[in-house]
């Protein structure tokens, strides 16, 4: 086994092996921390329990580090402190409210309660209420664990199912250069491309290395993998056909990538009717409450009965107030939520990430083209904003809303620059990968074809980046030395060390970083590791040509797919917003309910009414409104940056139409 397949192994399992007893979920506790020993020692005894079976089952499935007693521990420890935290306010405030509520029940019931209420001890029922809110808190705790087991397994699931497919494709090809399964097994495991189906194959090579074959490996994972439907099955055929020969195992993962290939075509067609569903309930529960709490709220200007204040320890509260910001915090709530729903559908090859660079000159050279780096430098000037804004008078709503605003829609707007730049790199890529594969069916060699397609072939933006390459592959040495560089240049040397699979690997990755799109990150390196297993070149440029061009195909199909939802998310802001706007000019006016007040009952006491104070809310509700759509929205469009950049111009404009029309 090589060196650095052998360190992506190790990987997995946190840089340990896996022993028989870990593969069970037990770890050992030599080299935890002094709070996981000492938790350990407390709590280890609950993983024999029974009720604790199926969350050990779950365990199983996750690719967590630590061992199941280790992690159940840190969950019981947890909810000891839960409860110690829940235990005292609750006795405070017990202590404060069961003798009114003794006397009240008292009072209620009298004699025909079985237990004398008046007898009992208000703080021995304080004590006792206490005890049993913290113990109830301790138990939703731990059930909360196993939740979270259950939530991790399935979103582990997930990513198995979205990522084997392009895994399988990736391991047919492999299968017609000279590696063996285990070698294959390797390089899959090592391509971070392949998410959660690379860590369940390290878990194998870690079980294989100790059990001293792969065939024990690949069952240990497909009997613990979550993936049961679909994984499970092909690491069980994959040993049968490798044990049959490499032509049945060839055969096998020919059939396994097309039958992978429909089952993912028949997924997504279920996400998309799915999405549709989603948008519809996203409108009903966005839209129908906003414009409820906006009937309400102009039904009780005019009938104040309707909703009247209600006295509280705190005082008199108006209830309409808390109606009305009850409905700001759940719009909020369901805007988030409706962004998670719909940004879970988008597959992970097409959900862009952008790192961060490490050093502060290198985040303000790249704040125009990453999104990160922008979003770090636009956060200083948006808190000044705020403050500059709280000096100047302006309430603490205005001043949330045109921070986030001013420091949402330049992030958005780099974010949506660096789309378009991706969206021209993915384009011209598909054009290269077709053009370097019909010189190479040709019979030139991979340098050579690279070489002229960078001559012949105008690639707009990715000019340079293939220039690059098709410079790199001519390099002397697999060091790419500045030196090196230089003399090669000079030389035009294309002697055999340009061919070596050191070079050839480092050209490659080079290029796939400059370019940084999921596309050329999911596709390319497929092209040195099966060349470097000895598959046929033509076989190899034939599949990546497939490959790109179907990825980039239903790339632009889901981008086209989701414009709808896009307009949708824009027009329930436009509706809430206006229809608050005709309820602010038309009913919630001084002159309007004065001569309401003369001419009908309903109005008794129009001087109560503060017309200013009703829009403000009114205004607030719209606003949250606005977050909700625009979070759906920019989700819905390209992502999370996307959702910064609808919701903040949601947001600006929406503040600007309701100012310049003295809305608010």
């Amino acid at each position: 086994m090589s060196g650095e397949p052998q360190r992506g192994a190790d990987a997995a399992g946190g840089g340990r092996a896996l022993d028989a007893a870990e593969a069970d979920g037990f770890t050992r506790t030599s080299g935890s921390s002094v709070v996981d020993r000492v938790l350990y020692a407390l709590f280890a005894r609950h993983a024999s329990d029974r009720r604790h079976d199926a969350d050990r089952k779950r365990y199983r499935g996750t690719a967590l580090d630590t061992g199941f007693e280790t992690h159940l521990a840190r969950v019981y420890g947890l909810s000891w402190l839960v409860c110690v935290a829940v235990i005292v306010p609750a006795l405070l405030v017990a202590a404060s409210t069961v003798p009114g509520l003794l006397a009240a029940a008292d009072a209620w019931i009298g004699a025909r309660s079985p237990v004398p209420i008046g007898s009992l001890s208000p703080e021995r029922v304080a004590v006792v209420a206490a005890g049993l809110t913290g113990f109830l808190a301790k138990r939703a705790t731990v059930r909360l664990g196993g939740l979270h087991l259950r939530w991790l397994t399935a979103t582990r699931r997930t990513d198995i199912e979205r990522t084997l497919p392009p895994a399988v494709r990736y391991l047919e090809l492999l299968a017609a250069g000279s590696d063996g399964p285990r070698k294959m097994v390797e390089k899959a495991a090592a391509n971070d491309a392949y998410g959660g189906t690379a860590t369940s194959l390290r878990k194998a090579l870690n079980a294989a290395r100790l059990a001293g074959s792969l065939d024990e490996g690949l069952r240990r994972v497909a009997r613990d993998t979550p993936s049961r439907e679909l994984l499970a099955p092909f690491l069980l055929k994959f040993r049968k056909h490798a044990a049959t020969g490499d032509a049945a195992l060839a055969e096998y993962l020919r059939t396994e990538s097309r039958m992978l290939a429909h089952r993912q075509d028949r997924a997504r067609k279920r996400a998309r009717r799915f999405l549709e569903l989603l948008t519809e309930l996203f409108v009903v529960v966005l839209v129908l409450p906003a414009l409820l709490v906006i009937a309400a709220t102009a039904l009780t200007v005019v009938v104040p009965e309707l909703l009247p204040p209600v006295d509280t320890p705190v005082g008199v509260v108006p209830t309409r107030a808390v109606v009305l910001y009850g409905a700001v915090v759940f719009l909020v709530a369901i805007g988030l939520v409706g962004a998670v729903a719909v940004g879970t559908l988008r597959p992970p090859n097409q959900r862009a990430s952008y790192d961060l660079p490490a050093f502060p000159r290198k985040i303000l050279a790249s704040a125009g083209r990453n999104p990160s780096s922008a979003a770090v430098v636009c956060a200083p000037p948006a808190a000044l904003l705020a403050v500059g804004l709280a000096f100047a008078g302006y309430t603490l709503v205005n001043v949330a809303l045109l921070s986030y605003a001013a420091f949402a829609v330049p992030v958005g707007a780099v974010a949506g620059r660096r789309t378009r730049i991706d969206d021209a790199k993915d384009r011209e890529l598909a054009d290269f990968v077709h053009a370097v594969s019909g010189h190479v069916a040709q019979g030139r060699p991979f340098p050579a074809a690279v070489e002229a397609v960078a001559r012949d072939v105008d690639l707009g933006v990715l000019d340079d980046d293939v220039a690059d390459l098709a410079f790199a592959l001519r390099s002397t040495t697999a060091t790419g030395g500045a030196g090196s560089t230089e003399r090669a240049r000079d030389t035009g040397s294309t002697g055999a060390s340009a061919q070596s699979p050191g070079v050839r690997a480092a050209a490659i990755d080079r290029f796939v970083q400059r370019v940084g799109t999921p596309l050329a990150e999911g596709t390319l390196g497929l092209v040195t590791d099966a060349l470097n297993a000895g598959s046929d070149a033509d076989a190899v440029f034939e599949t990546l040509r497939i490959e790109v061009g179907r990825l980039y195909s239903e790339q632009r199909a889901l981008r086209s797919s989701m414009h709808p939802y896009v307009a949708v998310g824009w027009a329930a802001a436009a509706l809430v917003a206006a229809v608050v706007a005709v309820v602010n000019t038309q009913v919630i006016d001084a002159a309007h309910l004065a001569d309401l007040a003369g001419a009908t009952d309903f109005v008794a006491e129009p001087e109560t009414v503060l017309p200013e104070l009703e829009r403000f809310r009114l205004y607030v509700v719209t606003q949250a409104t606005m977050l909700a759509s625009g979070w759906f929205a920019g989700t819905a469009s390209r992502g999370r940056y996307a959702a910064l950049f609808h919701s903040g111009l949601l947001v600006a404009i929406c503040y600007a139409v309701f100012t310049a029309g003295g809305l608010v």
